[in-house]
């Protein structure tokens, strides 16, 4: 089987978070797979020496070295990765084989585009990842999606988002995901791991856009029923938790982040997890402690 990841040379890049919703599942799904424990043996992020590639390298060495050192930071089994170049429409490709050796081909761009052989070499071997673990989306666009955001939340996708770059005359981005939405990961992962990764962008652009997406990622903190809720927020939810005990067959909507149940135990909201976007079902009793079962975050709720 063969994946080929996208990559744009000069066309204009998509902005914003139009992916937003398969990205929260992606990190959902990654949590359910490899639990809580799995997710933080990633704690540490790739480090730049890793990843960076001198004109003056051995374009075959440099590339073996650094997809090595890719292998290692995903706790790849003994997955040797074979590198080659070629003229082809993706920015890359993966044989997706039983292994022990997987072949990658990038972009013969590469071979003059060295400083971006690692963002490519990235998302491809976190392709082996998953198909190791049996991790997939069904459809292309949103497995592509997948493999972005576990590629940036196990560390090693800031090299994809570094990779933007954008003027008035040309443009280049690798990946799927908009860079806001690779910002957006990447807080995500900042917030979990207590990290920047903005102090390793060589490229402006990305550090603009990792602003833009933590801004996003912040503002899931934020939202009711947590108790860090801004007041009109907090007025829109004591509304609908009227409107949800006087009249049990609405709703509050599509537009808001929570939703109201009834059962035998009285009302219950149901929210996303700021973490993980589980969903999380608390009774509305006031003020609760709940703490997410997949990714353990504690959680402080005004219900």
């Amino acid at each position: 089987m063969r994946d080929g990841s996208n990559g744009s040379s000069g066309s204009p890049v998509v902005h914003g978070f139009p992916h937003l919703d398969t990205v929260r599942s992606a990190i959902t799904a990654l949590y359910r797979r490899i639990s809580y424990d799995g997710v933080h043996g990633y704690a540490t992020s790739l480090v730049p020496a890793d990843a960076a590639f001198a004109d003056a390298d051995d374009l075959h060495l440099g590339s073996q070295r650094v997809a090595h050192a890719l292998v290692e930071h995903l706790h790849l089994p003994q997955a040797r990765m074979i590198v080659g170049f070629r003229e082809m429409e993706h920015a890359a490709s993966v044989e997706l084989a039983a292994g022990p050796e997987y072949f990658i081909e990038l972009n013969d761009r590469f071979r003059t585009h060295r400083r971006d052989i690692g963002a490519a070499l990235a998302h491809e071997i976190t392709h082996v990842l998953l198909h190791r673990l049996g991790l997939e989306f069904p459809g292309t666009r949103d497995n592509e999606i997948l493999t972005d955001t576990v590629t940036a939340y196990l560390g090693a996708g800031w090299l994809l988002l570094d990779a933007f770059r954008e003027d008035a005359t040309s443009s280049q981005k690798l990946g799927y995901l908009t860079p806001e939405e690779f910002g957006y990961v990447l807080a995500k992962r900042a917030l979990v791991f207590d990290e920047d990764p903005s102090v390793w962008f060589t490229s402006p652009q990305a550090y603009a856009a990792y602003t833009k997406g933590r801004a996003q990622a912040l503002r899931d903190l934020d939202r009711p029923p947590l108790t860090a809720a801004g007041w009109a927020g907090r007025r829109r939810y004591a509304k609908d938790r009227r409107d949800a005990r006087d009249n049990p067959g609405t709703g509050p909507g599509p537009d808001v982040p929570y939703a109201f149940e009834h059962g035998d135990a009285g009302l219950r909201v149901s929210f996303a997890c700021p973490t993980c976007s589980q969903r999380i079902r608390v009774p509305v009793r006031g003020r609760v402690r709940a703490r997410c079962g997949l990714c353990r975050t504690v959680l402080e709720c005004d219900t």
